[in-house]
């Protein structure tokens, strides 16, 4: 008789605990309750990686889920390190900043081995690896690249009329890295895209400098180019970042001031302060990759990956929406509080 009835008992603690087991799978696949696993490349001297975590952690809050964020501080073997530190925390998904695409490729597999799936952002894998990962999020570099070349052809088109040579130069960070190509290679589609409407006008495209991603690098690369080139008329950096070094190398060049039309590509806050208070002045165009936007739609792919829903990243690609600020906009997006620009909602 007692063992019929501790029996019994056993069985009703069961199926209570099995429950809660479902109501709780039940709640994170709402977000309530979600333990993101966030393995960030680096954080510290980026302001735009410590917005990236920011609109991460935002998004989280917003739909009750939860960051475990490890920082890797730009070290391959501790971000994977930091990833077993996170499937041994249990996290149901991980989110990842990846400081370099092949050489985290044992944290993907020690994911898969656990059965815990991999959202991307900002930075890639490996080929080899797409297959374990479940989305990638980040902007379309060429076709950002390419709302500033627009924008900046129609105002070439106002400032020197359709007819005559303009030359060009853009400013990336090392020569033959991917983020350089992909943004230059878009602002000169978008350019093209306007100017071949205008035959009399000759774009002479002058070979790329590099600024190493720093204003201090890329003073003396734009001020020789500058020197050598006193016509030159457009300027493409490729990073916010970069700005300083620019305006000063091209002060040094004289050619800062009226003689020069630039656009850049981020959406830094400072950038677009400068278009705020010098409408006319040389910077007239800003591509905006919005950091904090990718961070809130990593955080709601990682959502669709504990969910298994492939149908959210369908060609495992998630690209943000994008825009390009010029000083007509540039009041409505500026933001003190704020490092980037965000999507206007």
């Amino acid at each position: 008789m007692c063992a019929s009835v501790l029996t019994v008992a056993m069985l009703g603690l069961a199926g209570c605990k099995g429950s809660a087991v479902a109501e709780n799978a039940e709640e994170k696949a709402s977000g309530k309750g979600l333990v993101i696993g966030w393995s960030q490349r680096g954080i510290s001297g980026s302001d735009w990686w410590k917005t990236l975590v920011e609109g991460g952690q935002a998004e989280a809050g917003k739909v009750g889920a939860r960051i475990e964020l490890l920082d890797a501080n730009g070290d391959t073997v501790r971000q994977n390190a930091d990833v077993q530190t996170l499937i041994t925390k249990g996290v149901d998904v991980v989110v990842m900043n990846p400081n370099d695409p092949l050489g985290v490729g044992p944290s993907v597999q020690a994911l898969k081995d656990a059965g815990i799936p991999v959202v991307t952002v900002n930075s890639s894998l490996d080929k080899s690896l797409v297959p374990d990962m479940f989305c990638y999020v980040a902007e379309d570099q060429e076709q950002t690249g390419s709302l500033a070349g627009e924008a900046l052809a129609q105002k070439a088109l106002e400032k020197y009329g359709d007819q005559g040579q303009i030359k060009i130069v853009g400013i990336g960070g090392f020569p033959g890295d991917v983020l350089s190509d992909l943004r230059f290679n878009g602002f000169m589609t978008g350019w093209n895209r306007v100017m071949d409407k205008y035959p009399g006008v000759t774009t002479v495209k002058l070979d790329t400098k590099y600024g190493e991603w720093k204003p201090d690098k890329a003073l003396a690369p734009i001020r020789d180019v500058a020197t050598a080139n006193p016509d030159l008329k457009v300027i493409y950096s490729m990073s916010d970042v970069m700005h300083g070094g620019i305006v000063q190398g091209l002060q040094q060049a004289g050619l800062w001031g009226d003689k020069i039309l630039m656009a850049s590509y981020d959406g830094g806050m400072g950038a677009i302060k400068e278009m705020v208070d010098d409408p006319k002045g040389p910077l007239q165009a800003d591509a905006s990759n919005q950091p904090w936007d990718q961070g809130a739609a990593a955080v709601r792919m990682a959502l669709a990956a504990f969910n298994g829903d492939q149908s959210q990243c369908a060609d495992k690609t998630n690209y943000i929406d994008t825009t390009v600020i010029t000083p007509a906009e540039a009041p409505d997006y500026y933001v003190p509080t704020d490092t980037y620009v965000r999507a206007k909602n």
